[in-house]
């Protein structure tokens, strides 16, 4: 950041007085500029006893399969970015969404947020940002070719759970999510 978005004045960085960490700081009309974390919503869609990836259209990763998600926008909820972000997606519709991953990695400034849900039918496609989408039994996941940790990790996670039949909402740090393979 260089200038001020409320009077476009050159800013600086420096710790506010009552703070403990540097920001950026416009001399000329005091407003403080905060940068806080980008939250990231995104379902595991569920048919039966498949799930619905998406191969991405997009960097980063781009040719990689994920879950529907991306960045959660002012005035929605958690679970209306998630389900958004699957329509935008996979062109799919989902219902009864249950939070069920949370995942703060804190050296990239994101939360990433999944829920469980239910495709409403199979109508689905390939939306802008994705190359294909389609449904997946356990032993089919492409795990190789995943484009992200998170993903991967609330995969790991659904498919244990599933054979108890009791999901959990969790929470995990980064440390937890090292790559497969």
């Amino acid at each position: 950041m260089k200038f001020c978005s409320q009077c476009g004045s050159p800013v600086e960085q420096r710790i506010p007085e009552g703070d403990n960490r540097q920001r950026f700081v416009c001399p000329q009309c005091t407003t403080i500029h905060y940068q806080n974390p980008r939250v990231i919503a995104g379902c595991l869609p569920v048919w039966g006893e498949q799930v619905l990836l998406c191969r991405r259209a997009i960097e980063p990763r781009r040719g990689y399969w994920t879950l529907p998600a991306g960045f959660m926008e002012n005035g929605e909820t958690l679970a209306e970015a998630a389900a958004r972000e699957t329509d935008e997606e996979a062109c799919a519709r989902v219902r009864d969404l249950a939070l069920y991953t949370l995942f703060d990695l804190p050296h990239i400034s994101q939360l990433y947020v999944f829920f469980r849900a239910e495709l409403v039918d199979l109508d689905f496609a390939a939306g802008e940002e994705s190359l294909e989408v389609k449904l997946f039994h356990e032993h089919e996941i492409p795990w190789n070719e995943l484009a992200f940790p998170t993903a991967g990790r609330t995969l790991q996670c659904y498919f244990a759970d599933r054979r108890e039949q009791l999901y959990p909402i969790r929470n995990e740090g980064l440390a937890a999510l090292r790559p497969r393979g």
